[in-house]
């Protein structure tokens, strides 16, 4: 965030702080409240004009806007303080917020009782407003200076699932899913994109049959935050774009059960059933309110293709949103390695050759191109066997040879685990003959009495 930036971000937690102490003193309707109020909207909407939302957080002794550390809870009054000590940890206001939103929140706020909540506990309850949300850091807490801890970021993966299956279930009970929870969730994911993208996406390979649903959720909005860092997308958009992802197959909560947990192969008529999510998924986002415009274009295009294939039938576009060409690349992907009781998980191989067939005509090449780099034929936390008998933990995708990645050696050649894993990268030519050079197989973990995700 440049100067210009900060000085912005600093302007608004003054008048944050202004409007809480005027209502505190005064009483409604006084002057000096409404002179605060506007003062509060023209800061809002100076920051909304670069982008648009604005994140309010305070973690531990922090107040953070956005991405940035501003000052200490304590140099910002009392109320700051009540509000961390009632549970209300992070505040959104998205582009658009009214006046009257601005008062009514901040006339809850100068009512909470500051009581401390206590663990677990929900944040005090705000009247619903469109365009301001409040909640606890809960995620992003746990990520926030422990992203090299590959048990934090595995617990950050896990929870993401569970809130998932939240969402999901919100939208088949009320009709619509919960935005509020969902996006809480990305800003945690996104985060982790950005400072430990090869970490977040070693986690995609783990396998939970029994919430496919839930993790080919995460998994896809993972994948498509991991390829839209790559090409310069983040800060907000970037958690557009997760969100997008996240809800891409949304519309399948209006599928017939019986349909949507067949374990064999579908028929032709149960397939057409099934194609109507990408309609019911781009209509329930559109009825949801505080989702973004990108959501329900995804929901709706995420299964055609660039020729014009894919369904809806009869739907021509002269071209796809970048966010549904990125979710569909990370779509097809995650539904292939995942195995089903109909389908054997593909090698990664032979799924980069399907997303690189019919040369475009499905996938944009140059996408899919950034798709392999980035994930290379052996992904990040993959179990390999070498050359030479080694079995090792993928480390890190090597770009321009995606057949021989950054590697951990974790057991020799005699099968016994080693004491001191060394590393190596295959890429680079050795004398010794002996020495590993390649991968000649992918291994399954649960044949190993230990978590090649731990030992990266």
């Amino acid at each position: 965030m440049t100067a210009p930036r900060f000085q912005l971000a600093d302007e608004l937690l003054r008048r944050v702080t202004a409007s809480l102490r005027s209502a505190q003193l005064y009483s409604p309707g006084h002057p000096i409240i409404g002179r605060n109020l506007e003062s509060l909207s023209t800061a809002f909407q100076i920051l909304h004009g670069l982008q648009p939302s604005v994140v309010i957080g305070i973690v531990g002794d922090e107040v953070i806007v956005d991405d940035m550390p501003m000052a200490r809870a304590d140099t910002l009054g009392p109320l700051i303080r009540r509000l961390q000590q009632s549970g209300v940890e992070r505040i959104t206001v998205d582009r658009g917020v009214t006046a009257q939103e601005l008062a009514t929140f901040i006339e809850t706020v100068t009512t909470i009782e500051g009581r401390p909540a206590l663990a677990g506990s929900e944040a005090p309850e705000f009247p619903a407003m469109a365009h301001i949300r409040v909640g606890r850091v809960s995620i992003d807490q746990r990520v926030e200076g422990s992203l090299t801890d590959m048990a934090t970021i595995k617990r950050l993966y896990q929870d993401a699932v569970s809130v998932a299956g939240n969402v999901w279930d919100c939208a088949q009970s009320e009709g619509k899913p919960d935005p509020t929870v969902a996006r809480t969730m990305i800003d945690g994911l996104a985060q982790a994109v950005a400072q430990n993208r090869t970490a977040l996406l070693a986690l995609t390979t783990l396998k939970d049959y029994d919430n496919y649903t839930f993790t080919h959720m995460v998994n896809v909005s993972i994948l498509t935050m991991g390829q839209a860092r790559g090409l310069g997308i983040d800060g907000p958009l970037l958690r557009e774009f997760g969100l997008a992802a996240l809800m891409h197959d949304i519309g399948k909560v209006r599928t017939p059960k019986e349909i949507l947990n067949k374990p064999e192969k579908l028929t032709d008529a149960e397939f057409e059933i099934m194609k109507r999510h990408v309609v019911d998924g781009a209509e329930i986002l559109r009825m949801t309110p505080d989702v973004p415009a990108l959501a329900p274009v995804v929901a709706f295009e995420h299964h055609l293709r660039i020729d014009g294939s894919g369904y809806p039938g009869r739907v021509k576009r002269s071209s796809l949103n970048v966010g549904t060409m990125l979710c569909s690349i990370a779509d097809v992907y995650d539904a292939m390695r995942s195995q089903r009781q109909y389908q054997q998980a593909f090698p990664t191989d032979r799924i980069l050759a399907v997303l690189k067939r019919n040369d475009g005509q499905q996938f944009d090449q140059h996408l899919v191109r950034r798709f392999v780099q980035l994930i290379g034929i052996y992904p990040a936390g993959n179990l390999v066997r070498l050359n030479t008998g080694e079995v090792a933990v993928v480390v890190n995708v090597y770009a321009p040879d995606p057949y021989r990645p950054h590697v951990r050696v974790l057991v020799g050649r005699d099968g016994r685990r080693l004491d001191l894993p060394y590393e190596l990268n295959l890429w680079e030519k050795a004398e010794d003959p002996q020495r590993p050079s390649s991968i000649v197989a992918p291994l399954d973990p649960a044949d190993f009495q230990f978590d090649p995700l731990m030992l990266m």
